[in-house]
């Protein structure tokens, strides 16, 4: 079975499933009977982030599209796993939010007839990130869809606060858990030729999380930035010190922030404005660059949705970094049988655990849980890592 499914690990029943639904998808399009249930036309694909919801998502419409089910190696399936299958439309949120003119657009072109004959897919990434009206319009579209039309939603749970009720009641929901680290380290070996000590160690340290994994694994700057987190708690010795660490997470993670979206858009703006006319000359020149001003401040005001959403990502890897550290100084002070996570930074972790009692242990990582639901609020990021910082210190 692996072909297109080869990269989804250690997620074997939910494979199986979308295995045995491509395999009814393609007796639907040759016009033979199928079983009620079988296939149907919106899923969605929930897990924690790491899960590999968007791989099992993307391998899923490429065995849709493949004559074959999904055997890895035709035309339908490397154009869809890469993203360039003129059938196939993949939303990623751009910023905070998927608009609902982005939703209404993708609606209104799934709705076409497949120009390969098989199947129009509508994959969307993140789908917790719907503005309500996008929602909304996703609703209606997967309440009267069309005959060759599916949708693939991402998100990281079924609940409420992620996809809407009345979506999740229309979707077949395929459940998938994080995969252990053997398997995470298998994959980089296998796929991305990383050394076995490497990544054994970054697929521990990313508790699962394949893509962070392989950045841990292949990115100097990463490792210092994970470093540089796991350095806050013995940092803490007195308030003013706290201070000063939320104010370097907060300016880390800014850096990081634009160094991933610096170039994307400069590239932006640049071809916006050569398609508007600018540098252009003659007597039409002028008067076709009036009026564009708008169309800039736009784009402007999406990237900076977009450069919003990585800076609360990078906040976000670096709260589950934190988290992890201290669930490890509470296992050693319990005395738990199990393996740590950040297992590079042991010595650290044995001398947190002969100092702090497992009570106050338990209210540093409610301290960090806390924190993540504060970001994910809109509280200000400065305002919500400072108070986090007075609390570790305070324990």
């Amino acid at each position: 079975m692996p072909g297109v499914f080869a990269d989804v690990i250690g997620q074997d029943e939910a494979v199986t499933v979308l295995a045995r639904a491509a395999a009814a998808a393609g007796r639907i399009v040759a016009g033979e009977p199928v079983q009620p249930g079988e296939m149907t036309h919106a899923w969605l694909f929930t897990g924690p982030p790491g899960s590999g919801r968007s791989v099992a998502a993307r391998a899923f419409a490429a065995a849709l599209q493949c004559p074959r089910g999904g055997c890895g190696e035709c035309n339908e399936c490397h154009t869809t796993l890469a993203g360039t299958h003129a059938d196939v439309r993949i939303v990623a949120p751009e910023g905070v939010w998927i608009s609902v003119n982005e939703m209404r657009s993708l609606v209104l072109r799934a709705a076409s007839s497949p120009s390969g004959g098989r199947w129009q897919i509508v994959l969307i990434e993140d789908a917790d990130r719907l503005h309500e009206r996008a929602s909304n319009a996703l609703l209606k579209a997967i309440e009267e869809p069309t005959d060759r039309t599916v949708f693939l939603l991402c998100a990281p749970s079924a609940h409420p606060d992620d996809v809407s009720v009345t979506i999740r009641s229309r979707s077949r929901v395929v459940p998938l858990r994080m995969p252990s680290a053997e398997a995470v380290a298998g994959l980089l070996m296998r796929r991305n030729d990383v050394d076995e000590t490497t990544a054994r160690w970054a697929a521990s340290v990313a508790q699962g999380h394949v893509g962070r994994a392989l950045r841990l694994a292949r990115d100097p700057d990463a490792q210092a930035r994970r470093r540089a987190v796991l350095a806050i708690p013995r940092s803490l010795t007195g308030i003013a010190a706290c201070y000063n660490a939320a104010a370097a997470l907060i300016a880390a993670s800014n850096e990081e922030a634009a160094a991933a979206t610096e170039t994307q858009n400069a590239d932006e703006k640049a071809a916006l404005e050569r398609a508007l006319g600018a540098g252009g000359t003659g007597k039409g020149a002028a008067a076709a660059t009036r009026g564009t001003v708008g169309q800039i401040k736009d784009l402007e005001k999406k990237q900076k949705s977009r450069t919003t959403r990585v800076q609360r990502d990078a906040l976000d890897r670096a709260l589950v970094d934190l988290a992890a550290f201290y669930r490890d100084v509470l296992m050693v002070r319990l005395g738990a049988s199990v393996p740590l996570v950040h297992i590079d930074v042991e010595e650290m972790v044995r001398a947190a655990a002969a100092r702090w009692e497992p009570e106050s242990i338990l209210r540093r990582i409610e301290a960090v849980l806390k924190c993540r639901t504060a970001l994910d609020e809109n509280v200000k990021p400065l305002i919500a890592i400072e108070a986090l910082m007075v609390t570790l210190f305070e324990g």
